[in-house]
């Protein structure tokens, strides 16, 4: 059984409402995760290596200012709709909505001040912590009241993050967290030297602004071809890539199910990435550019961390042949995402 603590992490400035921002910490006897109420934010992860020594794997900053500032989603649950969505606009039932444009000319994570921003209530469990908030009628351009619940519970090596959401009209939902991992240790300069596999036989391809074209295209023979675990820095060499970020299409059917893994062979470290959703978006930290001061004064470069984001596809809502993610009025939006740390 994990213990669980709780502890004042900060204040949020007047400007941004005021209120305090608690931290979590969930420990067991391998893993160490520490979670905010702003954003529902895994500040910190640690994770023993071969040599039995924890190492923080997730990219983030020391004090609560570097969270109200912006930066790339460090930790954090997005939503409403994770990923982007074209244009910001979208039709339901026969009424156009328009979200703010913060992604060039999309909307991407939930819009100007998404799920990331604001702070959640939080309720202690035995092994855990489940912050819920609702999102009222009209949030960032969105139909209906979403009442939204976002649980992380801590079991031996295994850090669960269950999705739930109810609406009062027929809205687009899909959430995710953005944590960005580097199993050699945050700070470490690139994620070059890990070994990673994704259990997908498709892709979505996506134009010059991240929208996904509305192809879905075989991995069989292209560089997208993850299957098979590959070492990251030969593999985006040999296919001439800048990086990923893209959706993996995942085998279909709303059971758990092994999705991805990555292990860094210098220490052993091991993550696997179980999940009830139908797509996985692997992002390389191709924006990251060493601007941001994060843990301990490191420097995050671009390639410095990865994210493997369980979730619906993107741009789902425009396009009817995607897995729909509209909730409707007396549905229950259910989602798990688990993450399992070992050392090999």
């Amino acid at each position: 059984m994990a213990e669980v603590k709780r502890e004042v992490f900060g204040h949020m400035p007047p400007e941004e409402g005021g209120g305090e921002v608690e931290k979590f910490v969930l420990q067991s006897g391998s893993v160490r995760v520490e979670i905010l109420s702003l954003g529902c934010i895994i500040a910190a992860l640690e994770t023993k290596g071969r040599d039995g020594q924890f190492a923080d794997v997730v990219l983030g900053f020391d004090t609560l200012e570097g969270y109200t500032r912006k930066h790339p989603f460090f930790g954090a649950v997005v939503g409403r709709v994770a990923n982007r969505i074209a244009k910001g606009r979208f039709t339901v039932d026969g009424k156009e909505y328009q979200l703010f444009l913060n992604n060039g000319p999309n909307s991407l994570h939930g819009g100007a001040k998404g799920f990331d921003k604001v702070l959640w209530s939080p309720q202690v469990l035995p092994n855990g912590v489940c912050f819920f908030r609702i999102s009222p009628d009209s949030e960032e351009g969105y139909p209906g009241e979403l009442k939204v619940w976002v649980t992380y519970t801590l079991n031996g090596s295994e850090l669960a993050i269950n999705y739930r959401a109810q609406t009062s009209k027929t809205t687009p939902v899909n959430l995710t967290n953005h944590a960005y991992f580097n199993l050699a240790g945050q700070g470490s300069p690139d994620i070059y030297d890990h070994e990673i596999s994704i259990e997908a036989d498709s892709y979505l391809p996506v134009d010059d602004t991240k929208i996904p074209t509305g192809e879905v295209a075989a991995v069989q023979g292209t560089g997208f071809d993850l299957r098979q675990p590959v070492q990251l820095g030969k593999h985006l060499k040999k296919f001439h890539l800048e990086g990923f970020d893209h959706n993996f299409c995942l085998p279909p059917g709303r059971a758990r199910r092994l999705v991805a893994r990555a292990h860094h062979p210098p220490t052993g470290r091991t993550m696997e990435v179980h999940t009830t959703q139908p797509g996985l978006q692997f992002y390389t930290g191709n924006n990251l550019d060493g601007s941001l001061k994060g843990k301990g004064a490191a420097v995050y470069p671009k390639h410095s961390a990865f994210c493997l984001e369980t979730q619906n596809w993107p741009d789902a809502v425009n396009k009817p042949h995607f897995p729909s993610t509209l909730l409707l009025p007396g549905e229950e939006y259910d989602h798990t995402t688990w993450l399992c740390f070992s050392t090999a």
